[in-house]
């Protein structure tokens, strides 16, 4: 099965966090959805605790398997993702935490890697936010028919 509501891996990871079910944000107390940064943008979610550098994360589903094992993103041109990226650059130059949160909503998939040959712009703006600070983390998914959670980590490779 490959879960295919782009809906909720936003609200996986919102419960998740709100949970403190992910370590590597367990520290922030305040969890605050759809919030405005940047450009023009909305973040999904801002985290924000005394004493930490408030985090920035956006989360994107990812769908796109092409080859056995791989999960890829964009599944198509995404102009959207590639502004996405420059903001949370733009905020990690800043000295904020940013991270971009991929769900993989297949089980079958064991990495994760950008699809450069469908959306070469997007490419280009992840090896910059890398390059400035952006954080990179990843979590696929457990489905069954009445029941979807997140799962374990899946690794990024950045070529």
């Amino acid at each position: 099965m490959v879960g295919v509501d782009t809906g909720l891996p936003n609200r996986l990871v919102g419960d998740a966090l709100r949970a403190r079910e992910l370590t590597e944000f367990s520290m922030y107390d305040e969890v605050l959805p759809e919030q405005r940064y940047g450009e023009n943008s909305r973040i999904d979610f801002l985290l924000r605790s005394r004493g930490q550098a408030d985090a920035y994360i956006e989360v994107k589903s990812v769908t796109l398997s092409r080859q056995q094992g791989l999960a890829e993103f964009p599944d198509s041109v995404t102009a959207r993702g590639a502004r996405h990226l420059r903001d949370l650059a733009a905020m990690a130059r800043q000295g904020f935490r940013a991270t971009l949160l991929y769900v993989v909503q297949r089980p079958d998939c064991s990495v994760l890697k950008v699809a450069r040959d469908l959306d070469p712009v997007y490419a280009t703006a992840m090896d910059e936010a890398i390059a400035s600070g952006v954080e990179i983390a990843s979590r696929d998914v457990s489905l069954a028919q009445d029941c979807v959670s997140l799962r374990k980590k899946v690794p990024f490779e950045q070529s």
